[in-house]
């Protein structure tokens, strides 16, 4: 059986891949684009991740595309302005929608290819409304339920932390991971919520950051 995966070439993703692979699975990612400012660096990192290991049960990336920037054009992920900084709570990434969206367009996909789930990297502390199981549940139904073929939405990792993942994976390429919401010069800002996150986790882990963070440069220089 093909399991897709919704791949962003960050480390919960990267690990759920390695993970999936690593249980005898064929993976077929995906990564859907919708228009957020940091989108064309994660897409180059989910591809950088990808080529770094080869298998002959890994499919090559598909990319969909489902334009979001007209819904609210003004938004911090569309613009790229007054991002969620290095010290603010998990709350403040919320996309409203992000979830549907890109889930709904991966899974039907899927439905039109016949490959009968679909895994999501979503962790134990996400807390967005469009990440709790009943969401997937309700949304999996109703996939379900207009469609000749079905779809199960699975997600392995919702009852573990990021601390977990990473320390559960010690030969993964952290390097090559991206998560940044206002990459700068095509890398991480080092100022961002995400790239706070980042910080932290491989702090607690006990893990050497090898993250390239654009804000150390600059205080280098100044």
């Amino acid at each position: 059986m093909t399991t897709a995966l919704l791949f962003s070439g960050g480390v919960d993703s990267t690990v759920l891949l390695r993970q999936l692979l690593q249980a005898g699975q064929s993976v077929q990612p995906i990564y859907v684009r919708a228009g957020v400012f940091w989108e064309s660096v994660e897409l180059t990192a989910a591809k950088q991740v990808l080529q770094a290991m080869p298998s002959p049960r890994l499919a090559p990336l598909v990319t969909l595309h489902i334009p979001a920037d007209d819904l609210q054009p003004h938004h911090w992920s569309i613009t790229g302005i007054d991002v969620p900084g290095f010290d603010t709570r998990d709350e403040a990434v919320f996309v409203p929608g992000r979830n549907r969206l890109l889930t709904h367009q991966a899974a039907l996909w899927c439905q039109l290819r016949q490959i009968e789930q679909l895994a999501l990297a979503l962790l134990a502390a996400n807390p967005f409304p469009d990440a709790r199981p009943e969401f997937f549940q309700n949304l999996e139904e109703s996939l379900n339920a207009s469609m000749n073929s079905s779809i199960k939405i699975v997600c392995p990792l919702l009852q573990q932390t990021k601390q977990q993942i990473v320390q559960s994976d010690t030969t993964c390429p952290w390097h090559l991971t991206f998560s940044c919401l206002a990459p700068v010069n095509q890398t991480h800002c080092g100022k961002c919520n995400k790239c706070g996150e980042r910080r932290r986790v491989f702090r607690q882990v006990g893990i050497s950051d090898p993250t390239y963070y654009a804000a150390e440069e600059l205080a280098c220089t100044k």
